[in-house]
């Protein structure tokens, strides 16, 4: 009899509840979170690691590489994650949950829900942003106990649009999975929204420092550049590559540049991310802060560029601003940051989890730009 068991996928109540009732009462079998039946089985295939401290199975997004690896986590690593989340904001609460569950946020967000007892909301809407149903979630939420949300910057952008006054109700949001753009959270926070930056992966069982300060627990450490994570938070190994990601002390080494400075850590992206134009490291994060004041949402790539190695191309689901204005909304940064080219994508495309594809973004302003230099 094979030790795996599926775990469901997507954002259904059916799969949510499926799941809670997993963590509530947990089963024999090692769960591999997945969104169907064919999926499962490919991850199946692709594991040749030892099980041993292994409970639950979880792909990370593949936003690098397309494919992603296979995270085998213990339950006790996914709990004290899930323990030291509620312990940050205050204790138990509801949750309302709008992630796949075969991803570790809202997987996540599932097993909080478990330990503290109250079963969640679920928020699936058929395509996009669905404000009327948004709004009918969030009147089914428990009257009396805490409310939280966790979103990735994509689905906070159009609540923003969309239902700002449904945003305060919560008594904390949980951004994840990529930078939140400061005229974003600003505009959330004026909303009356209460933001809580998380850093995370799958590897530490998701969010792991809030707010730039690690959760009880957790160790963070920065060398020559590169984050570094210790605690019971962290992954048993990779199941599908005998290639692990630890130290030689046991922290996980991670491909996200930061600095680490009084007790709070700022990220400044992933090092796979970085661009060189110019023979200058651009940060994309760095550029795409800048831009967000101009409205909608940005995605800073490189395009080969025979002159400056990698081009700087920005990329919004906004409005093209005028060159004037991107001047200006840049003028702070090294010459080397600011955009060449700036293009609309309209939507800008999103992978399962939610997040940006950054590299069909980059693949899209690759092509637009080749498009321009043909005779």
């Amino acid at each position: 009899m094979s030790p795996f068991v599926r775990g469901g996928g997507g954002t259904s109540a059916e799969a949510v509840h499926a799941l809670y009732d997993r963590l509530v009462a947990p089963a024999s079998g090692v769960v591999v979170m997945a969104p169907t039946p064919d999926a499962h089985a490919a991850a199946v295939a692709r594991i040749n690691q030892p099980l041993d401290g292994v409970d639950v199975v979880i792909q990370t997004s593949g936003s690098t590489d397309g494919r992603g690896r296979l995270v085998g986590l213990s339950r006790r690593a996914l709990d004290a994650s899930a323990r030291a989340t509620l312990d940050r904001l205050g204790g138990p609460g509801q949750w309302l949950t709008s992630l796949p569950i075969d991803g570790v946020a809202g997987f996540q967000v599932v097993n909080r829900s478990a330990l503290a007892g109250y079963t969640p909301v679920v928020f699936a809407p058929t395509g996009g942003f669905d404000a009327g149903l948004f709004a009918d979630r969030v009147a089914a939420l428990t009257p009396g106990v805490r409310h939280y949300l966790s979103l990735v910057p994509t689905q906070l952008h159009a609540m923003v649009a969309a239902v700002p006054e449904l945003l305060a109700g919560f008594d904390a949001i949980l951004i994840g999975g990529a930078a939140l753009a400061p005229d974003l959270a600003a505009r959330a926070s004026a909303a009356g929204a209460t933001i809580v930056r998380t850093y995370g992966s799958t590897e530490t069982a998701g969010g792991c420092v809030y707010d730039g300060v690690p959760l009880a627990g957790v160790g963070v450490r920065v060398e020559d550049g590169r984050v570094e994570i210790g605690g019971p938070t962290l992954l048993t190994r990779y199941l599908d590559t005998a290639e692990q990601p630890f130290t030689a002390d046991g922290w996980l080494a991670t491909h996200d540049v930061g600095t680490w400075t009084d007790g709070r850590l700022t990220v400044l992206g992933r090092s796979d991310d970085v661009l060189i134009s110019g023979g200058v490291n651009v940060h994309p994060a760095r550029v795409e802060a800048a831009l967000s004041g101009l409205g909608g949402q940005w995605v800073v790539v490189g395009v080969p560029d025979e002159r400056w190695g990698q081009r700087v191309v920005a990329v919004t689901d906004g409005v093209r601003p005028d060159p004037d204005a991107v001047r200006a909304a840049t003028a702070s940064l090294a010459p080397a940051e600011r955009p060449k080219d700036v293009l609309v994508l309209q939507p800008l495309p999103l992978r399962p989890t939610g997040k940006v594809d950054r590299r069909a973004v980059a693949e899209y302003a690759a092509r637009i730009c080749r498009e321009e230099t043909q005779p």
